[in-house]
């Protein structure tokens, strides 16, 4: 008996359908064009949708729409021409109610990809969409409006997640997420790795580490090609931001670890900066004046049930305090007086003052507030004093004081500080002194623990819980992503894990729950 082998676009259609299930009807991709006509363009050879569609950065009357063509060898004579994309919304999952359409072009300068900010739509509703080129017909996407600003709502589900090292692991998380009941994906840093680390290998990344346009493209595509992550851009939309790795580990505004002439490093942040671009639903791309600097801070409402803060801990930080001469980023410090220093910030100080003029005047009962790491302290009490990493909030305490005395002064509730980075889930208090019971609790944290990306040692974190009291929960051995649901009396935040490494049959289970009652700041085992 012969077995037909599935070609891997296949088996990525098949993962893809399955993921979507619950939100397209029977033969949704079966319906004919609405009002463009299929087959006008390009004959392609090879699909050109290998990398799926995306929809991100909702707001009430807009989402953005994304994909991106690859261009395939045997269609390589269309890698020099501008082509035209159909994007094409609809109101139903059977795509029986065209709602819009757009047609764009498209060209190698941007890579291929697409970028459709769909309005006129209505808000707190999902929309369905595709997009086609020529013969070719991509893979249909579900998208959702936000409620409108003065919108009652009663509920806000979030699956937050962070570091998907694809050397590391499968990305199991992600197909969990795409099946579940969801109004947004919350991705905080880390969606590439431009490094390897051969003794935690699964698979392995195409090439070397990039450092050109070229080479983040090629890494950013070979994410993308992922059937799970695919799936879970296909069902939902996602709010974003970025941490390091998106550029090279522990870089600091213009400063990477190897003390890299900054005017070489930036121009290397710029190839980064629009390779993240092309492949994410952005409304707006690297600075049209200086490519080296992108916006990615950002502020969206959820009806009057929250305000969601995304901030960039990168591009504006000061460099990290008491480099090693031989080697930039972070490190473990004991004695840094360079710590106490009040004009040093995480965030710079422009968005820092944004962030504060947000949180102060926001009418809605919640203040989630998504960066890239951990704000609560993670230090260790040693024999020669306590020591700080000089890469995260420990190496910027004057800045995290200086954000939670600002909420403690003007009296806002209900602040949430959502993180990720440090590969651990962590449920924790934050006070404006930290561990200091004299200090009172001003804000909740909870940070997920990695999709992929290995955690710390258990003897490591037992130091660091022992040295935390305002650290609630913190596991770093299992992989997963965290499931908050939003209410107006409170929120619930469910870490959902799978055994390291994440495999691609790994299941997941609660590995534990916390709550958040208004009203109330700090967390509270469930």
């Amino acid at each position: 008996m012969k077995h037909a082998l599935m070609s891997r676009r296949e088996v990525q259609r098949r993962a893809l359908a399955l993921a979507l299930m619950p939100w397209l009807g029977a033969g949704a991709q079966a319906q004919p064009l609405q009002g463009a006509a299929l087959g006008h363009g390009p004959r392609w050879q090879v699909d050109p949708f290998s990398l799926g569609v995306a929809s991100g950065q909702p707001q009430p009357s807009s989402v953005v729409l994304w994909t991106r063509l690859r261009i395939q060898e045997a269609d390589a004579a269309l890698r020099a021409q501008s082509l035209d994309v159909v994007c094409e919304v609809f109101a139903d999952a059977a795509l029986r109610q065209p709602v819009r359409q757009w047609r764009v072009q498209t060209d190698a300068g941007r890579a291929h990809s697409v970028h459709v900010v769909a309005s006129g739509l209505q808000p707190g509703r999902p929309y369905w969409y595709r997009f086609v080129c020529g013969h070719a017909m991509s893979p249909v996407g579900r998208a959702r409006t936000s409620p409108g600003l003065e919108d009652p709502v009663d509920r806000l589900r979030i699956a937050l997640a962070s570091c998907q090292h694809y050397e590391q692991g499968y990305f199991a998380a992600h197909r969990e997420m795409a099946q579940r009941d969801l109004d947004l994906v919350l991705f905080v840093g880390d969606y590439i790795y431009e490094s390897s680390n051969p003794q935690y290998m699964l698979r392995k990344h195409e090439g070397g580490v990039p450092k050109t346009l070229n080479e983040y493209r090629e890494r950013h595509a070979q994410y993308k090609a992922d059937a799970d992550l695919q799936a879970c851009h296909a069902a939902h939309t996602w709010a974003m931001t970025w941490d390091d790795h998106e550029v090279v580990n522990d870089y600091a505004n213009d400063l990477d670890r190897s003390f890299t002439d900054p005017q070489t490093f930036l121009r290397r942040r710029a190839a980064a900066y629009q390779a993240y671009f092309e492949h994410m639903p952005l409304r707006l791309g690297p600075d049209p004046v200086n490519a080296s600097q992108m916006r990615i801070h950002d502020r969206m409402a959820w009806g009057k049930l929250a305000d969601l803060w995304t901030l960039d801990c990168r591009q504006y930080r000061d460099h990290q305090a008491c480099l090693d001469p031989n080697r930039g980023g972070g490190r473990v410090v004991v004695s840094c007086d360079a710590l106490t220093d009040p004009a040093r910030s995480m965030l710079g100080m422009a968005q820092e003052q944004w962030l504060h003029e947000g949180l102060s005047r926001s009418p809605r009962r919640w203040k989630l507030v998504a960066q890239s790491t951990q704000m609560s302290s993670s230090g260790v009490n040693t024999p020669l004093g306590r020591s700080a990493f000089t890469d995260g909030w420990d190496g910027y305490p004057q800045a995290r004081a200086r954000l939670l005395g600002a909420v403690a002064q003007a009296g806002v509730h209900n602040v949430v500080m959502l993180g990720g980075d440090v590969h651990m889930n962590v449920a924790a208090q934050l006070r404006v002194q930290a561990n200091d019971e004299r200090s009172p609790v001003v804000a909740s944290e909870i940070v997920t623990t990695s999709v992929t990306s290995r955690g710390l040692g258990e003897k490591l974190l037992t130091q660091i819980r022992d040295s935390n009291p305002d650290i609630a929960h913190a596991r770093s051995d299992e992989r997963g992503y965290t499931l908050l649901d939003v209410r107006p009396e409170g929120i619930s935040a469910e870490f959902r894990t799978t055994a390291n490494p994440a495999r691609v049959e790994g299941v997941f289970k609660t590995q534990a729950q916390f709550a958040i009652r208004s009203g109330v700041a700090g967390v509270l085992k469930a």
